[in-house]
């Protein structure tokens, strides 16, 4: 099974933790503090060791997989080398444990991890003096290493578990996909079937009458012109309501995003009648601020709830636990408001610094029953058109 690559955010938070783990190099220079006095060449020898350390490091994370296996080896040695002078070698073995962790299989990395160490202490056994550094120096670079090598595992396998999750993702968004084409599929041939029916009855009853009742056959091509032009009505209408995605499909999207990143969802949605267009830009705005906890928020809860208001309105508020300090035009939220004015509401936020983010989406009453009463026409005359249409052309 072939997963997908790491998301934007975990490559960003995995070269965070290169960097900080590059603070250890640190630990190269920490016994020489301990010297009385300190020789030319160990300070050189340490230096050199990083200056050939950060190369191979850096390049280690950008190769193949067999050029990596030479890489860490060669950090190693850079440490087995940097021992007898006295430095901290032993800290090159730390950064090859988290190497061995990330490109191999769990047991052939303990394996080599161990061999590796073993190396270490045999080493530090002929040719360190136990006055220079004691075993506990040894002992205390095993452990550390053991740690780092556990550290980087769990990671890994978080990594793996979240790349499964977003192809389990990515294969059910597919086949939701195929499942809606056949829908529409379904629907538009419903839909378009008894009317093109009934346009081609009255065409060739136009057809007919044309030669001797003239005044007929143009009532029929008017009656064709009619049942083609709520055909397109009709046609028009499906589109609109394919386009646009209910709060409870845009819900379902969401779980399975913010799962993805480890982000829990808890939402109350009251049953409420939601004109289409409304509901569409609602969607949209819980998309909208899905992505952007993803994206900023560092959040670990989200919290959605549709309510509706004492006057007769309704309010969708989505609120997460995440940094907060979201400006109010930041963050696609532009586009938000202009998305929920067009519709009659408005967009409102509370973003404290490090008390996360609340967004409240409200649409008043007035806007609903605007909604409603565009809605009703079309709602009334379209389930009895085409069964009425093919019972005039038919007759």
């Amino acid at each position: 099974m072939r997963l997908p690559p790491p998301t934007m955010d975990a490559q960003d938070n995995l070269l965070g933790w290169h960097l900080a783990s590059l603070l250890y190099l640190s630990f190269v220079f920490i016994p020489l503090f301990f010297w009385p006095r300190v020789p030319w060449w160990v300070v050189t020898a340490a230096v050199t060791s990083v200056v050939l350390f950060l190369p191979l490091y850096w390049a280690f994370y950008r190769s193949s997989s067999k050029l990596r296996l030479w890489l860490l080896l060669a950090v190693a040695c850079i440490g087995y080398a940097v021992i007898p002078f006295g430095g901290g070698g032993g800290t090159y073995l730390i950064f090859a444990s988290g190497m061995i962790a990330s490109l191999l299989p769990l047991g052939r990395g303990i394996a080599l991890a161990a061999v590796l160490f073993a190396l270490l202490g045999v080493e530090f056994m002929l040719l360190v003096p136990k006055e220079a550094m004691p075993l506990s120096t040894f002992l205390i670079n095993l452990l550390v290493g053991a740690i780092v090598f556990a550290g980087v595992v769990a990671a890994r396998n978080r990594e793996r578990r979240h790349a499964e999750l977003r192809l389990t993702q990515d294969e059910v968004k597919r086949l939701a996909s195929l499942a809606e084409r056949e829908r529409i599929g379904r629907d538009l041939h419903d839909l378009l079937g008894h009317t093109l029916s009934v346009v081609v009855l009255k065409s060739q009853l136009a057809s007919r009458l044309l030669e001797h009742d003239t005044a007929a056959a143009h009532a029929q091509i008017n009656e064709v012109e009619r049942v083609a032009r709520e055909a397109l009505t009709q046609v028009r209408e499906a589109v609109a309501g394919i386009r646009a995605n209910g709060l409870q499909a845009e819900l379902a999207a969401a779980r399975l995003a913010l799962l993805s990143g480890e982000i829990s969802l808890d939402h109350k949605l009251a049953t409420i009648d939601i004109p289409l267009n409304i509901e569409a830009a609602l969607a949209l705005a819980l998309r909208e601020s899905v992505t952007n906890v993803m994206r900023h928020a560092r959040a670990r809860r989200v919290d959605v709830e549709l309510t509706q208001d004492p006057r007769g309105g309704i309010v969708l508020r989505i609120a997460d636990d995440g940094r907060g300090g979201v400006s109010s035009e930041g963050h696609g939220l532009t586009g938000m408001r202009e998305r929920l004015r067009a519709v009659g509401g408005t967009v409102e936020i509370e973003s404290p610094n490090g008390a996360g983010t609340r967004l409240s989406l409200l649409v008043p009453r007035e806007a609903l029953v605007v909604a409603r009463r565009l809605a009703a026409p079309a709602a009334n005359s379209a389930p009895a058109a085409t069964p009425a249409l093919l019972e005039r052309g038919i007759a």
